[in-house]
């Protein structure tokens, strides 16, 4: 017993700390790439933080699955490594001793995968979806980033503003690049503005400013100056929200069965039984043979876990594209997965100690010597 609980410590130290680096990770990614996409002009920069936690969200199953495997696997190579395993087998104890306080210890994870894959990631990514659309609805300026050039949504004009201060957003140094009427116009202020007429039409409001109309060296070409010019900004209907089927509900899912929600039903199943099957493998995984080199164990079953991770999509897509039935798709993966790890354990249990009898008892017939 206080072994036991020595052993779900130190896989709760472990698992601690990989979620921490693979969190790490994961976040510094999605940093990254949303800072690129702000940087373009293709996110506003109010969004990153937004969109960076319903991503982290979305990947928490995955990073929860990923952490149990890895502490446990961590844990009973440390075991084998230090000999601890010589005192296990010498009390009488088999590797299969090993599962119940693996499964002590991955079951409040596998729960908690469960409950995350059904229902708070598809709810991350529905109010990333609803958040992505309303900061599409914007109005061309507000969705201006300070220092960058941006093309308005029916392309026909161009904006560039230095920066944005005070509570009303104002902003200066404004240039904007627009065609009306198949004349080119260039307009460039010191200040401007936003403006709610009572109607409900927003004005883009320039102060002390120039605008110039037509092309250079032609008779019609005019330079005016103005103290105040008012640009209509183009409303933009609002529209129904449209959701992904990683965005529906679980119970959505169910009720309508087409192809496409059968296999992102499988996916979210699979992600809790996956945890499962993986923590079971990590036993017979975590061997270490003192002749080979004590990574290999872990790159093996780095590879396993990625054979089963790509397996997992590759049948939600046949699944989605009809190419497979979604029945043989919920266990199909798994099964193979689960006679994968009886072999393991049936190597471990009764090839191995066979294989040692066999050895320790030919020794002498082949002229060596018993340790």
């Amino acid at each position: 017993m206080i072994f036991r609980r020595a052993l779900l410590r130190e896989m709760a130290g472990n698992a601690l700390l990989v979620f921490s680096v693979l969190l790490m990770i994961t976040l510094t990614t999605m940093l990254i790439r949303y800072l690129g996409q702000a940087a373009g002009g293709a996110m506003a920069n109010e969004a990153v933080a937004a969109f960076l936690g319903f991503s982290i969200i979305n990947y928490l199953p995955v990073l929860l699955s990923l952490t149990v495997f890895i502490a446990v696997l961590m844990a009973l190579t440390r075991c084998y490594r230090d000999s601890e395993m010589v005192v296990w087998f010498t009390a009488g104890l088999s590797v299969a001793a090993w599962v119940r306080p693996v499964m002590a210890f991955a079951a409040p994870a596998v729960f908690a995968i469960a409950f995350l894959s059904l229902v708070v990631s598809p709810w991350a990514l529905k109010k990333s979806d609803e958040y992505r659309q309303q900061m599409d609805r914007r109005d061309d300026v507000s969705s201006v980033a300070p220092g960058v050039f941006k093309e308005s949504k029916f392309a026909e004009r161009v904006y560039f503003v230095e920066s944005f201060a005070g509570a009303n957003n104002t902003v200066s140094n404004i240039f904007m690049r627009s065609v009306q009427h198949q004349k080119l116009g260039i307009l460039v202020a010191q200040h401007g503005y936003q403006s709610v007429a009572e109607n409900g039409d927003r004005f883009l409001v320039l102060l002390n400013g120039r605008r110039y109309e037509g092309v250079g060296g032609t008779p019609d070409y005019k330079i005016m100056a103005f103290e105040r010019y008012s640009i209509r900004m183009q409303p933009y209907e609002a529209g129904r929200i449209v959701l992904s089927q990683k965005s529906l509900s679980t119970l959505m899912l169910l009720r309508d069965h087409t192809p496409v929600n059968m296999g992102e039903l499988l996916w979210r199943l699979g992600l809790p039984v996956s945890a499962f099957i993986l923590a079971l493998l990590a036993i017979p995984l975590s061997f270490v043979n003192p002749r080979a080199g004590r990574s290999l164990n872990l790159i093996l079953a780095l590879l396993l876990y990625m054979i089963y991770s790509n397996f997992l999509s590759i049948t939600q897509a046949w699944v989605a594209q009809s190419k497979l039935s979604p029945y043989i798709g919920l266990w199909l993966v798994h099964g193979v997965m689960l006679l994968v790890l009886l072999l393991l354990f049936y190597r471990r249990l009764v090839l191995a100690p066979f294989w040692a009898t066999w050895l320790k008892r030919s020794l002498p017939r082949f002229g060596g010597e018993r340790p």
